[in-house]
């Protein structure tokens, strides 16, 4: 039934969102109905009747508008999220209809500068930027599971040509697309390191627990222990002149599915998943004496969320020994090492075990009930990576135990690019000497002094981490 009338408002109140949730617009010329929100050119009054529910619009036979998404406001979604998710997916399964980023906001119906900040919310990266990363990714799975040339699956990805597709291939991968077709039976490859590499930081990150079982480095060399599909693996990465040699010690011969995996960890491990440029052309003043400097990921999603929760209110020293007991305990071995126990494997551990271990009741609680929810599909993880950030944020903290802090470094370690870790008090420490504050930042200031940082607040946070150990 529709509103009786008399029924008193204004198109300004309507628009500010008073409305919102009170009635719905049936707009009868066009066949849709609206939120009284709704930004649309507003149409004309005879035109217009007033419902209270989306079942009353529907029985008119009027559809939601697919500008203010009337139908996910009822759901409690979020409309932006819905849209650059939907836009992701029809990208992903029709890559040649998106030749360029004005496909994608045709394709979304937005203006190229709603797509650009719709992208910067969601992906943390340009539309330009995205839409490469994306084509990047499906030549490299027809490379690997293809046979067909080089030049073909180039083409058929979008590229406007062959020496575009290396380019462009070779900036995100590190290898060239002949190359990655070689890495299916590999034992060994070469990552090719951009100018100004600083490989310090990232040799000095893998070090920093020199007992540890699933990661050390020596030198310019760094050995990471990985469960791939084919079984566990050890991942050896020498920095050498001519790149990043990566060699590979398993028991069995891998497939290409392993090698993939291997290959995106390598990156991950040596910070090459997210580019540098910007940031330092942006924040030149800022970031010059430490030109080159990338943020280490880490090679899976559950391996951060479990150092996320581990690391909690406590010193970085003894969160590294409770997550060294993980590995102890769950990770499978191989050779002298042991690989990052599965989601499984921790939520088959039980509170009282990890209690002995110097695990506070809660933090055993939190970690076992996270894997869990990984282990049992509630918590998609490892697909955060190639959704919405701000959808990403929201699953992990309706996890129980997961507040924003372990929330932003989960997104930060898994690929993010502008994830700002807010309550970390060593990037308050940091923002409080770049500023010359009188006290460090609480956490309303800390997230208003690294809003300079976007879109790129992940390495800006390990620039700022880095600026401590330099006035030290």
């Amino acid at each position: 039934m529709s509103l009786p009338k008399p029924f008193s408002w204004t198109r300004e109140d309507a628009r500010s969102g008073k409305f919102d949730g009170k009635f719905l617009i049936g707009v009868r010329t066009t066949g849709i109905y609206c939120l009284p929100s709704c930004p649309t050119h507003p149409p004309k009054p005879q035109n217009v009747t007033l419902y209270r529910t989306e079942a009353e619009c529907e029985a008119a036979g009027l559809r939601a508008c697919k500008r203010c998404r009337p139908d996910l406001y009822y759901r409690g979604e979020d409309e932006n999220t819905a849209l650059f998710e939907g836009l992701a997916a029809r990208v992903r399964t029709g890559l040649p209809d998106f030749a360029a980023t004005s496909d994608l906001a045709r394709a979304a119906g937005v203006s190229q500068t709603k797509l650009g900040d719709l992208f910067r919310a969601h992906a943390h990266l340009a539309p330009a930027q995205w839409l490469r990363r994306e084509r990047v990714r499906a030549a490299a799975q027809a490379l690997l599971e293809s046979r067909d040339k080089v030049v073909d699956i180039g083409f058929a990805t979008g590229f406007e040509s062959e020496s575009v597709f290396h380019r462009q291939f070779l900036a995100l991968t590190r290898t060239t697309p002949g190359a990655y077709r070689a890495l299916a039976g590999a034992t060994n490859f070469l990552i090719q390191l951009p100018p100004h590499y600083r490989a310090g930081e990232i040799l000095a990150y893998h070090a920093r627990d020199p007992d540890g079982p699933c990661e050390r480095s020596e030198g310019r060399r760094i050995w990471k222990a990985l469960a791939t599909e084919d079984g566990p693996v050890v991942l050896e990465l020498s920095l050498e002149a001519e790149g990043a040699w990566a060699r590979i010690h398993a028991e069995r011969k891998l497939g290409r599915g392993a090698m993939a995996f291997i290959h995106e960890a390598a990156l991950r491990i040596l910070g090459l998943n997210n580019d540098v440029t910007q940031f330092e052309t942006r924040h030149a003043g800022f970031a010059d004496k430490r030109r080159g400097l990338r943020l280490p990921n880490l090679p899976t999603g559950f391996e951060g969320l479990v150092w996320g929760i581990v690391g909690q209110q406590i010193h970085i020293k003894f969160a590294g020994s409770l997550r060294r007991e993980i590995i102890e305990m769950a990770g499978e071995r191989i050779g002298h090492m042991r690989a990052h126990p599965s989601p499984e494997r921790v939520a088959n551990l039980d509170v009282a075990t990890l209690n002995k271990r110097r695990f506070s009741r809660s933090k055993a609680r939190y970690l076992i009930d996270a894997a869990a929810a990984v282990a049992g599909g509630t918590l998609d993880i490892e697909g955060l990576a190639r959704g919405s950030a701000l959808a990403a944020e929201k699953a992990l903290t309706a996890q129980r135990g997961i507040g924003l802090w372990t929330a932003r470094y989960v997104l930060l370690r898994h690929g993010f690019a502008d994830a700002a870790p807010v309550g970390d008090s060593a990037l308050a420490t940091a923002l409080q000497r770049l500023h010359n504050l009188p006290t460090r930042p609480d956490h309303e200031h800390t997230a208003t002094l690294m809003r300079a940082f976007a879109p790129h607040r992940s390495l800006a946070t390990m620039h700022l981490w880095t600026s401590l150990k330099e006035a030290s």
